[in-house]
C-alpha cells in the first residue's frame, strides 16, 4: 500500500507519495500565485488551488502509476488561516484572504472588545492573520459578501471538499481560526457569535489522524486506484511538519528558517502565553498541543539583503561564516514585514542600527543573520515565560543549510540543534504519514519518528557572553524606535 500527502502551500501545492515503511516513492508541486489587490492585501483563488493539487497528483500518477493505484490513505496539510467561504451551492463566494493579509487589524481590537474571554478560549491574541476577524471586515465591507455564508473552510479543508464531498477539519488548523476553543477541542460558540455565525457554517472536527472522507469514485477513475482511499483529517502546515519531522512528544520541538521563521515545541496540555503573543494550538494527533513562537521574516531578510546588495544569499552567508567571530557594531531588526512574536505588531518594521563607514555586504549580512538568532531566541523567551521547555530541537528550512546560521541559534538558545540527514520532512510528508495512520489505525506516535540525524550543531560557549550583550542592545531597540516612530 501507498500512501498521498498533499501541502496546499501559499506558493504551490507539493505533494508526496510514500510506501507503508515510510520512505518516499515520489513527489510533483505545481505553483501558486498570490494577488495583492490592495497594500496589506493578500488573495488566492481556491480554483488555482485545485488546478495545482490535480496538476501535482498528475504527474505522480504519470512517473509511479502502480504506486499510485496502490494508494489506501492521502493526508492533507495546507497553509493556515485563509477565509474560502461557499454559497448554500458550494459556489465560492470571492477569493480567499490569506494568513499573511493584514487588513483586518480593526477587527481585531473590536473581537477582544466584544468578548473579554477571547483570549482564555481562543489561547491567542485575536490577530490579523487568523480567519474570524477577515470574516467581521467582510461583514463590515462586503455584506452581500457575508450574506451569503453558508459555510467558511481553511484551504486545505477545501480541497478535502473536492476530493471527499466532506465539509471536515482538523484540530490544528481550526485552532488558527480564532472560533476554536483550544483546551476542550471544540468550536465556541461565543468565538463564533462575534462574527455571526454559528457551528452550522463550520466544517466537522477529526483529529488529524483520524478518517475524515473516501477519494470520490470519479476521481479513482482518474487515477487508476481501484478501491477509495481514506482521507485524514491532516493539520495546519507546522504541525504535519512537526508530523514529518517527529516532534509529537512533549518537550521536542523544530526551528524552522524558512521564509518566516518559527520555533515550534509539542506540548502535554494546553500552554497559552497571549502577552508573548506565543502561538497555543491542538497538534495534529490526538490529546496533544503545540506551542508556536512565530516571526515573518527569517530568509526573507537575507533575500532582501541580496536583492538590495547585488549578491547571491548563499554567498553572503559563506563570506560571513569566513572570519566570523561574534557580533559586531550592526544590529539588525527583521521587522520587514512587521511582527507576531513577541509583540504582535503588523507596522513594525526592519532597521540597522549601528552602521559606518566600514560597514559592507559581509558585514551586514552577519548582522541580518544574527538579528533572525535573536528573533529565534524572542520566541524561545516567551515560551519559557509559558513555562515550556524544550527538550531537543531539529533544524529544518532553507536557512539551515548554513551551519553558521544554526551555530549563533544554539549559542543563542544554549542548546544543542540536530540536523536531519538529506531529505523532505515538511508538511506534505507529515501528510502522508497522517494518512497511513488514518487507513492503518496505527499510533501516531510510532509512525511519526524523528528522521536520522546527520550531524548536531552544537552552542559556541566562547561567543555565549557576546551574544547575551549584542541581544540586550537587540531588545532595547525595538521599543526606542517604535516609540520615535510614534511621535
Amino acid at each position: 500500500m501507498t500512501y498521498l500527502g498533499l501541502d496546499i502551500g501559499t506558493s504551490g501545492v507539493k505533494a508526496v507519495l510514500i510506501d507503508e515503511e515510510g520512505r518516499a516513492l515520489g513527489e510533483a508541486s505545481a505553483p501558486l500565485a498570490v494577488s495583492r489587490p490592495r497594500p496589506g492585501f493578500s488573495e488566492q483563488d481556491p480554483a488555482d488551488w485545485w488546478t495545482a493539487v490535480l496538476a501535482a497528483v498528475d504527474t505522480l500518477k504519470a512517473q509511479h502509476p502502480e504506486a499510485i493505484a496502490a494508494m489506501a490513505g492521502i493526508g492533507l496539510s495546507g497553509q493556515m488561516h485563509g477565509a474560502t467561504l461557499l454559497d448554500q451551492d458550494n459556489r465560492v463566494i470571492r477569493p480567499a484572504i490569506l494568513w499573511n493579509d493584514v487588513r483586518s487589524a480593526a477587527e481585531c481590537v473590536e473581537m477582544e472588545a466584544a468578548l473579554p474571554t477571547l483570549r482564555q478560549i481562543a489561547g491567542n491574541i485575536a490577530m490579523p492573520g487568523f480567519t474570524a476577524p477577515k470574516i467581521l471586515w467582510i461583514k463590515k465591507h462586503e455584506p452581500d459578501n457575508y450574506a451569503r455564508i453558508a459555510k467558511v473552510l481553511l484551504p486545505k479543508d477545501y480541497i478535502r471538499f473536492l476530493l471527499a464531498g466532506t465539509y471536515v477539519t482538523d484540530m490544528s488548523d481550526a485552532a488558527g481560526t480564532l472560533w476554536l476553543d483550544v483546551e476542550y477541542r471544540g468550536w465556541s460558540d461565543d468565538l463564533l457569535a462575534i462574527t455571526g455565525l454559528s457551528t452550522a457554517h463550520m466544517p466537522a472536527l477529526v483529529e488529524g489522524s483520524e478518517p475524515s472522507g473516501h477519494l470520490s469514485v470519479e476521481l479513482c477513475r482518474r487515477w487508476g486506484i481501484a478501491q477509495a482511499p481514506v482521507i485524514a483529517g491532516g493539520g495546519g502546515d507546522n504541525a504535519a511538519s512537526a508530523c514529518g519531522i517527529g516532534a509529537v512528544e512533549p518537550g521536542t520541538g523544530f526551528v524552522s528558517l524558512g521564509t518566516s521563521g518559527v520555533l515550534f515545541v509539542s506540548n502535554e496540555k494546553f500552554s497559552p502565553n497571549t502577552e508573548g503573543a506565543v502561538h497555543a494550538f491542538c497538534h495534529a494527533i490526538p490529546k496533544t498541543w503545540h506551542q508556536m513562537g512565530v516571526f515573518l521574516s527569517a530568509t526573507d531578510s537575507l533575500n532582501w539583503l541580496a536583492r538590495l546588495v547585488g549578491q547571491d544569499a548563499a554567498a553572503l552567508t559563506e563570506a560571513v561564516a569566513g572570519d566570523y567571530a561574534g557580533p559586531g557594531e550592526e544590529i539588525f531588526l527583521p521587522y520587514l514585514s512587521g511582527e507576531r512574536t513577541p509583540y504582535n505588531n503588523a507596522n513594525a518594521r526592519g532597521s540597522f542600527v549601528g552602521l559606518s563607514h566600514l560597514s559592507n555586504a559581509t558585514t551586514m549580512a552577519r548582522a541580518v543573520m544574527e538579528g533572525v538568532a535573536y528573533a529565534v531566541r524572542d520566541c524561545q523567551r516567551v515560551l519559557s515565560d509559558a513555562g515550556t521547555t524544550i527538550d531537543t530541537l531539529i533544524a529544518v528550512g532553507g536557512g539551515s543549510k548554513s551551519e553558521l546560521w544554526l551555530e549563533m541559534i544554539a549559542t543563542n538558545l544554549g542548546m544543542a540543534i540536530a540536523v536531519p540527514e538529506d531529505g523532505d520532512f515538511g508538511g506534505a510528508f507529515g501528510a502522508a504519514r497522517l494518512g497511513l495512520i488514518a487507513a492503518t489505525g496505527a499510533d501516531p506516535k510510532a509512525v511519526c519518528t524523528q528522521p536520522k540525524i546527520k550531524k548536531t550543531i552544537d552552542p559556541r560557549a566562547d561567543l555565549r557572553a557576546a551574544h547575551d550583550k549584542q541581544y540586550q542592545r537587540y531588545r532595547a531597540l525595538y521599543g526606542a524606535i517604535e516609540e520615535a516612530r510614534a511621535q
